[in-house]
């Protein structure tokens, strides 16, 4: 069991981080263990407080070791907001295991490098630029005015894209992946209007949940640019 995301980078923020974590498993769960676990983060839910953002992702050893995009099986996702679910491995786990693997922070089992494989810094980029591309892109298809996609209404989520695109493109560049604050401060310091100041309005909407359409209509204009600049990279 690990310690991942925020916490492992340095960067947590106890207003709006998640808690990730990460759990090994010796093989596959079953379904009286799947069950046991559904029950486990309705109650870590239900109590709320800290519990309630614990990010809970359970590989097993054979699994965790690469990605592997031709595996469609489905793996046990404890989110707070989200509940108990099943969910396919995305590219972006690439990420995730580069985190655990280089900043995981032990709870409990051997070192996370002797369980996940090094990830080099070519895969992190061509990663970083297929998500930009396939899943950023496809955030444009409504246009770029105030009628984006609906879950990106909240300024809480704008700030979550704005950050992500921070970081994605920060990969895209340097072959690593970095906390949103640190790929923030990066952004604002290397990219031109309007990114710095953008960011700085991401930084303080990162808790805030009251929709925004001006401001959403802003976050599109972004994420229109930054998936220009994936396309330029290519």
């Amino acid at each position: 069991m690990y310690l991942s995301g925020s916490l492992a980078l340095g960067d947590f923020d106890r207003a709006s981080s998640d808690l990730d974590v990460l759990v090994a498993t010796a093989g596959p769960l079953g379904d009286a263990d799947l069950e046991r676990l559904r029950r486990l983060h309705a109650d870590l839910t239900s109590a709320g407080s800290w519990t309630a953002r614990l990010e809970c992702v359970y590989l097993p050893l054979a699994a965790l070791r690469r990605y592997d995009p031709a595996d469609r099986r489905r793996y046990p996702v404890g989110a707070g907001d989200r509940g108990f679910v099943l969910g396919r491995q995305g590219p972006t786990w690439v990420f995730d295991r580069q985190v655990a693997r280089e900043h995981g922070l032990v709870l409990l089992g051997p070192d996370p490098r002797t369980l996940i494989d090094p990830v080099a810094p070519q895969e992190l980029q061509t990663t970083a630029r297929a998500h930009l591309l396939d899943f950023w892109a496809g955030q444009l298809q409504n246009g770029t005015g105030p009628t984006g996609p609906a879950w990106l209404r909240g300024r809480n989520y704008q700030a979550f894209a704005i950050l992500s695109l921070c970081r994605a493109l920060y990969t895209l560049q340097h072959g690593e992946v970095v906390s949103k604050p640190a790929a923030a401060a990066w952004a604002s310091r290397r990219l031109g209007p309007p990114w710095p100041s953008l960011v700085a309005r991401a930084l303080a909407w990162r808790s805030d949940e009251r929709p925004d359409d001006a401001g959403l209509a802003d976050t599109l204009r972004l994420v229109a640019d930054a998936v220009a600049r994936a396309r330029a990279a290519g």
